[in-house]
This record gives structure tokens, C-alpha cells and sequence, in this order.
């Protein structure tokens, strides 16, 4: 039998928006309720209780502490009178009167809005936040997920460049006792990612440049070690870019890594970010995908944006995330962390910008079955931020509603400092705040974007022109491989002569570099010498005639 809550604003007080969002997340963990409504006499309140028969009796009062005081000594004498004092008790108001409150030894619980929504839901499922442990705190991905909905777990990226990782440990321990965020993603420095076996390849004057520069297993212990306090989050970090499985086994032994990110055509020569061909990265990338498959980790496509961070019109986009979704199921990833950014490229509206992220679930959530399962994950874009701190805050809220039109599992936070410096704790506490809010806002109910026609019709349009991408991949592979999506050769080559292109290769010896993109209404899209819109069919047919 559910258990039931009996809520309602005591005394003279008519606010019942608080009273009511906690009822609401209540219904959502599988409780009864009942409310008594505004301003409820204690002789009805108790009325109702006698009535109703609650596990729980929910009661709210937002006017003045010393009312307060008066009004719930009476509350409590009446509910000894009639024989309730054997029921549990939570309470919510003001700062001020949740203290007065306190005082009465009533209350199991108190609420007063300065706690993280998280702990409303940790209450509701007996285990309140500040009785947990380590222990209690799932320890993966998934669990945390779980145990956290309907909130999405918040990530947000963390790693200050300078000479020594003792401001990262230090910023990942404030972090953590702030409560705001479920996972800590490292950010290493270059030679981190790229040199960390080699350090005869390290260069020491650039140490710290874009990251904490941990150089041994130790430093990443105690890195780990660090998050050990407050809401205890996960921690992941950028994956290797030589090195791939040996560095992926370090992350999990040392930092419980909780998930992989991997790419395909990118992290490598092409980009800059690693030593290894365009051939030998895809190939690697799977190899890495497969190794996590095997042991039940999570895999994260940092794939798709990377096209758009290079202005890729959104075909191109939308293909890679087919693709990279083809490839993360052969190679045997059971749970894809699919990652949404927007803003990339900034200009897109956010019609358009909706549209091609729909038409991106679509396509990637075609090859979910028993097996292979995604999870959402959405993000701001890099580069949609401006230096004004002010603006960029407004930038963050508006990105994070935009967002939750995907309902998204995972929110991954990017600073609104993103555009003039590297995230200091505090920034890292401020922006978690500022999508926290957002976040609570939509998930007490928000308009349906996705039904908006346009919208729709745009995302028609992409899954199809995405298509004639992936087919011909398919057909540039026809007779040489097996299955032309998870062959490295035929991956390698559809950029080469670019069926993947981004206008930024241009120049680039690894790649093709020869298409022309364009906003136009919103969206991105591939255009002739003219400006005009290509389609994907006659772009296709023109750099096969080039062959």
C-alpha cells in the first residue's frame, strides 16, 4: 500500500506553492497525497489528519517567526491531544521560521528552499542527505541517475591550469561540499591527455596550459580523495589521446572513472590533440568503446559537436550521430551517453537548433533495443557565450531552458565564465546554481517545443538528408568492407574527400575542407559557390564526379 502525505499551510498563511512542489515531487516517488489547502485551522488540519490517516503530516508557514512560535506550540499540543505525536512530521517555510521550527523537536524534516531539490527527493526515498555516507551514494552513473529523478545529475567540467594540481584538489573538495553538482569532470592539461606515459615528451613550459597537470598515479588518488566530502560526486576526465586503453585503465583504477568519453574522427592529428592518424584514432576509438562495452562502463560520444564546433553544417551532424551510434552498438556499449550541445555553431536559432537536436535522437535512438540503451546528456554551446558576465549568465539560464525540451538524464553545465577564463570553484558553484533553478522551474511543468511544426519539419528534413550521408559511406565502402560504419578505412576516407567536411579543415592535409556552410533561417546549411542551399543529394553527386 503507498504511503500517504497529508499537507497544508497552517494558520493564517495562504502560501501554498512550496507545500504544493513538495506534494508534487511526493506523487512522483509514489506517495498518496491529500491537501488541506491555504490557510488551514489547526482544528481542520487535524480534522483532515484523523481522516485522511497520513504517514506523513506536511505542514508550511511563511509569515513571521514569532507568529510561528505560537502557532505550531498550539499545533503541537493539539496533535498530542489527539494522539498523532506517533506520526512523522516534516515542515517548510522561510530560514527564519524553519528555525523556530526547529526548536519544537517536532519535525523530522525541515524545508526551507535554501537545500538543494535533491534533498526533498533524498527525504521522500529515507535517506536524507545529511545522514548519508560515501557508502550511500550510488556509485555509478546509472544508479546515480536513478536515485536522483526526476532531477537530471548536473556535471560540469573542473581543472585549473597552473604549475601544480594542489588549486584543483582544493576547488574539487569546495566543489563537493557546495552539494550543486553530481559529477566532477576533470579537465587535464595537454600533456595529461596526450604525454601522460611518456613524460620524455612532456614540455615543461607548458605545464597547467588548459588543465591540471597531474603527472602521476598519486595526483590523480588525491584528486579523487578530494571529492570525498559534501554530496560525494563521481568523477570522470577527458580520456587519453595516445595511449587509449592503457590510460582508460589507469582512470577507473584511480578516479573510479565513471564513464568514457570517446570520439571517432577527432583527437588525433587532424585536431591537434593527439599523435595519431585519422585511420589510427577511429581504429582506437573503437578498440576503446569495446574495452568499456566488455565492462559494463558507460560511453559518451564527444563526437557529433565537434563537427559543429567547426561550423559542419547540420546534416553533417546529424549523420554523425547515426554513425557513431552504429558504432558504439557493433562494438558492444550497452549504456551511450548521447550529448547534445547547442549553440554549435552559435548562430542557429533556437528553433532550428531544437530541431537538429531532435533529429539527432531520432536517428541515434533508432538502435536502441534490450542491449544498448541511451542516455540524454545536453550541454550549452562553447562558443554561444559572451565575455559580459551578465549576458553570459542570461545565455546559460536560456541554453539550460532550451535544453530541457529533451528531457534531458545528464545536464552538463558549462560555465557562463566559459568565454573569458578558466572556471574557478566558485564559478563552478554559481553557474550549477543557475541551471539548478532553471532545471526545477521546467520540471514543475514547461510548453512542448518539440510539437512546434517548423521544428518538426526541420527534423524531417535532417533525418533524411542525414541519411543520404550514411548511405553514402555506404556506398564509398561497398565491396571493401563488411560493414562500411565500423571500418576505419572507409571512415577515414569519407573525410578525406568530404562526405564529413567542415569549412574549418579547409587546408587541413587530413581532410577535405571544401564545403561552404551558411546560416539561413536558423539553420545550417551546406551552399553553393552562390550561397545556395545544396541539398545532401546533389553535394553527394558532386564529390563522388570529383573521384
Amino acid at each position: 500500500m503507498r504511503k500517504k502525505i497529508l499537507g497544508g499551510s497552517l494558520g493564517e498563511c495562504v502560501h501554498v506553492a512550496g507545500v504544493l512542489n513538495f506534494l508534487g515531487l511526493a506523487e512522483e516517488q509514489g506517495y498518496q497525497t491529500e491537501f488541506t489547502g491555504p490557510a488551514t485551522s489547526i482544528a481542520e488540519y487535524i480534522a483532515a489528519a484523523q481522516e485522511v490517516d497520513p504517514d506523513i503530516l506536511a505542514v508550511s508557514y511563511r509569515l513571521t517567526p514569532e507568529n510561528a512560535a505560537i502557532l505550531l506550540s498550539d499545533f503541537q499540543q493539539a496533535c498530542e491531544e489527539a494522539g498523532l505525536l506517533g506520526k512523522r512530521f516534516v515542515f517548510g517555510g522561510t530560514p527564519p521560521v524553519v528555525e523556530t521550527a526547529r526548536k519544537t523537536g517536532l519535525f523530522e524534516a525541515l524545508f526551507s528552499g535554501e537545500e538543494p531539490p535533491d534533498a526533498v527527493i533524498a527525504y521522500l526515498k529515507g535517506q536524507p542527505l545529511e545522514q548519508m555516507t560515501d557508502a550511500d551514494y550510488p556509485a555509478e552513473t546509472l544508479d546515480r541517475i536513478a536515485w536522483k529523478a526526476p532531477f537530471p545529475i548536473i556535471r560540469h567540467h573542473f581543472g585549473l591550469p597552473a604549475e601544480t594540481i594542489e588549486p584543483t584538489v582544493a576547488g574539487i573538495r569546495r566543489i563537493a561540499e557546495a552539494g550543486v553538482l553530481d559529477i566532477v569532470s576533470l579537465g587535464p592539461d595537454q600533456d595529461a591527455q596526450q604525454s601522460f606515459f611518456h613524460p620524455e615528451r612532456q614540455d615543461p613550459r607548458r605545464k597547467g596550459a588548459g588543465g591540471v597537470p597531474f603527472r602521476s598515479e598519486e595526483d590523480l588518488r588525491t584528486l579523487y580523495a578530494a571529492s570525498r566530502c559534501g554530496n560525494y560526486p563521481l568523477m570522470r576526465s577527458y580520456s587519453g589521446t595516445s595511449d587509449l586503453l592503457r590510460y582508460a585503465e589507469l582512470l577507473r583504477r584511480t578516479i573510479r572513472n565513471t564513464w568514457c568519453a570517446t570520439s571517432l574522427f577527432w583527437f588525433n592529428v587532424m585536431d591537434g590533440r593527439g599523435p595519431l592518424t585519422l585511420r589510427e584514432s577511429i581504429g582506437d576509438h573503437m578498440a576503446l568503446m569495446k574495452w568499456h562495452g566488455e565492462r559494463n562502463i558507460p560511453v559518451e560520444g564527444n563526437e557529433p559537436y565537434h563537427w559543429g564546433l567547426r561550423d559542419a553544417h547540420d546534416a553533417v551532424i546529424c549523420a554523425d550521430s547515426y554513425i557513431y551510434a552504429h558504432v558504439a552498438k557493433k562494438m558492444g556499449v550497452r549504456d551511450y551517453i548521447t550529448t547534445y550541445m547547442f549553440e554549435t555553431p552559435p548562430h542557429l536559432s533556437n528553433k532550428m537548433d531544437l530541431a537538429k537536436a531532435l533529429a539527432q535522437v531520432e536517428l541515434a535512438e533508432s538502435f536502441v533495443d534490450e542491449g544498448f540503451h541511451i542516455v540524454r546528456q545536453t550541454r550549452t554551446g562553447l562558443m554561444s557565450y559572451p565575455v559580459d558576465p551578465d549576458y553570459a549568465k542570461g545565455q546559460l539560464a536560456a541554453s539550460v531552458y532550451l535544453q530541457m525540451a529533451l528531457k534531458p538524464s545528464i545536464v552538463h553545465v558549462v560555465g557562463y565564465v566559459e568565454a573569458h577564463h578558466a572556471a574557478t570553484p566558485e564559478d563552478v558553484i554559481e553557474s550549477c546554481k543557475i541551471a539548478r533553478k532553471v532545471i526545477t522551474n521546467c520540471l514543475y511543468g514547461m510548453p512542448d517545443m518539440t510539437a512546434d511544426l517548423e521544428v518538426q519539419q526541420r527534423k524531417d528534413e535532417l533525418v533524411e538528408e542525414a541519411m543520404v550521408i550514411v548511405e553514402a559511406i555506404g556506398q564509398l565502402g561497398r565491396g571493401k568492407a563488411e560493414d562500411p560504419l565500423t571500418n576505419p578505412d572507409v571512415l577515414a576516407r569519407a573525410v578525406e574527400i568530404g562526405l564529413l567536411d567542415a569549412p574549418q579543415l579547409k587546408g587541413n592535409p587530413y581532410a577535405c575542407g571544401q564545403v561552404r556552410t551558411r546560416i539561413i533561417n536558423g539553420a545550417n546549411y551546406a551552399v553553393d559557390e552562390e550561397g545556395r542551399v545544396l541539398s545532401e543529394k546533389v553535394r553527394v553527386e558532386r564529390i563522388f564526379a570529383r573521384l
